[in-house]
């Protein structure tokens, strides 16, 4: 391949007298400039007055915490188990009832499940509640004992004293809800609030 020779002086003079006597066959376009958009200019913020803006004058100073309630004493959501039996309805007589909280009545008979491990708490619960059906007893006492606080609380919520816990769910549910009548905290002579009245539904 052959290189590209430069051209004379006198070749190149020679070269652009022919170039400037011929016509372009394409000519140039003509390209019209675009109008510029103006950009919009950011609105410039209004200065604040120096001090204190509004917001700032009306934030009242507070210490951080200072509303955050005590801590509580413990993680149960449900009302104390006490109250919860206090505000059941009544379904005796009003005067037997009366009587019973007040420990006057004597229970014919007594199941103690301290100590007991829920499932056997369980069963022993349902042979008393039956045999005590069969004898044609209308008041009992269970015993379930206070339930051991830990030491410290942790992060996730536990019961203390499951049994006491355990107690009304087991009298509510079948079979011992149809011969329950009513449960009621015990009076402190038999038991306080380790301990439980109740009355059974007449054998028919």
């Amino acid at each position: 391949m052959s290189r590209r020779r430069k051209l004379r002086p006198d070749e190149k003079e020679l070269w652009d007298k022919v170039a400037g006597s011929t016509e372009r066959m394409h000519p140039e376009k003509r390209v019209l400039a675009r109008p510029e958009k103006k950009l919009a200019k950011a609105p410039v913020p209004e200065a604040q007055p120096k001090g204190r803006t509004e917001a700032e004058r009306a934030l009242q100073p507070f210490r951080l915490g200072e509303k955050a309630r005590g801590r509580s004493g413990g993680h149960d959501v449900l009302p104390p188990l006490h109250d919860r039996l206090h505000q059941a309805p009544l379904r005796m007589d009003k005067k037997t009832h009366g009587r019973m909280t007040r420990g006057k009545l004597a229970p014919e008979a007594r199941i103690d499940l301290h100590g007991m491990t829920v499932d056997r708490a369980h069963q022993a619960l349902m042979a008393f509640m039956l045999r005590a059906v069969q004898n044609e007893h209308r008041l009992v006492l269970v015993i379930t004992g206070k339930g051991r606080r830990p030491e410290e609380d942790g992060p996730i919520p536990v019961r203390h004293g499951i049994l006491k816990h355990q107690l009304p769910h087991w009298l509510s549910t079948p079979p011992l809800a149809q011969i329950v009548l009513q449960v009621t905290a015990a009076h402190r002579s038999h038991g306080g609030t380790g301990a439980f009245y109740v009355y059974l539904r007449r054998n028919r």
